[in-house]
């Protein structure tokens, strides 16, 4: 089946779920703050306090923050470069990835990784992947390991548009169907791969049939009521045996594919302004709330505030915090099972380090 969805709820069915579950103000508070670390992330970037790729997902705070809220704890994600939201829903602090992202010693992954390579295992978070495409495989494996273990769990594996066209998404998905494997397959589709519109790189700008027969879903990535209710479906769907199922949400991003892209040439300044005035992922909780008189146009005004400031005093923090020891630091987290004495091979080999 292919189900095309654009769950547009009435509020008041929106805050009575989710008053229930998190609490509107909670979900409010959680896009805000995604989006203040990114736009700090942008800002640190320009002071060239960062280096190499930075991928930032301002705008996409829906899907970060509604695919946490429709899975559980147990569950997993793996995600490509544009993953800082994805990560702080996990449970990462913005003090540690800031940290990373200036390549600092207390960062998410100790100032080896930056943007795009952080994880947090503990919390099943699998990355953070550079390579376009290449993690879609691994969250299969992981999905493989759930039903291997026979667990209630589910692995949401999620990529851009510009991924949808990889030879090995195909590959992993024919095994998942095969094995009927617990895994969700994301398509986060933001409308330019890069630089490239969806209809310019695929005759098939239909996403979530592109795994046919794997059935597929469509829904509005911008509406975080939404993209709960779809990942809440699609992980009942893989916990009760069915197999796998592809998503499509539909979303934007802001910024430029990265921090190298403008992001205008491709686009108009008028078609970003308008999906920021109408499609704003945030604007429209925060509207609802105001609607319902859950909160005051003040109250949510100070939540802004204080999250500014909790952002940028993590930023301070990070600026003051250790680089790595490159003698200590160099040869450590290389090898799962690190040998105490390693053989180095150096360019001379008398430099070589012995055991």
């Amino acid at each position: 089946f292919f189900f095309f969805f654009f769950f547009f709820f009435q509020a008041e069915d929106g805050i009575r779920d989710v008053e229930r579950s998190r609490g509107l103000g909670d979900v409010y508070k959680r896009q805000v703050h995604g989006r203040r670390v990114e736009i700090m992330c942008d800002e640190i970037y320009k002071k060239k306090e960062v280096r190499g790729f930075c991928h930032l997902m301002d705008g996409q705070e829906a899907v970060s923050v509604g695919v946490e809220a429709g899975i559980t704890k147990e569950d997993h994600i793996i995600t490509a470069y544009r993953c800082h939201g994805m990560l702080l829903g996990r449970g990462e602090t913005a003090a540690r990835l800031i940290a990373e992202m200036m390549g600092k010693a207390t960062g998410a992954s100790k100032g080896k990784g930056g943007s795009m390579h952080m994880s947090l295992r503990k919390n099943k978070f699998y990355g953070g992947n550079g390579i376009v495409g290449a993690h879609i495989p691994v969250g299969t494996g992981i999905a493989f390991g759930i039903s291997y273990d026979k667990k209630k769990e589910v692995c949401v594996t999620m990529y851009g548009d510009g991924a949808a066209n990889q030879g090995q998404l195909y590959e992993a998905a024919n095994m998942a169907l095969l094995w009927k494997l617990p895994i969700i397959y994301l398509c986060e589709n933001n409308l330019y791969a890069m630089g490239t519109a969806c209809a310019r790189a695929t005759p098939n700008t239909k996403y979530y049939t592109k795994l046919a027969p794997i059935p597929g879903i469509k829904g509005d990535g911008m509406n975080l009521f939404a993209v709960r209710e779809i990942i809440k479906f699609a992980r009942e769907w893989c916990i009760s045996g069915k197999g796998p199922i592809c998503l499509e949400l539909e979303t934007y991003r802001y910024h430029g594919h990265s921090m190298s892209d403008p992001g205008l040439s491709y686009r108009s300044r008028e078609e970003i302004a308008q999906v920021r005035r109408e499609r704003d992922p945030i604007a429209k909780v925060k509207q609802i709330i105001l609607d319902n008189k859950l909160a005051t146009e003040d109250e949510l005004k100070e939540i802004e505030r204080e999250t500014r400031k909790t952002v940028e005093d993590v930023t301070v923090q990070a600026r003051e915090a250790p680089w790595p020891d490159p003698e200590k630091d160099l040869l450590t987290d290389v090898m799962a099972y690190p040998d105490p004495h390693p053989f180095v091979r150096n360019v001379e080999y008398d430099k070589s380090i012995f055991p």
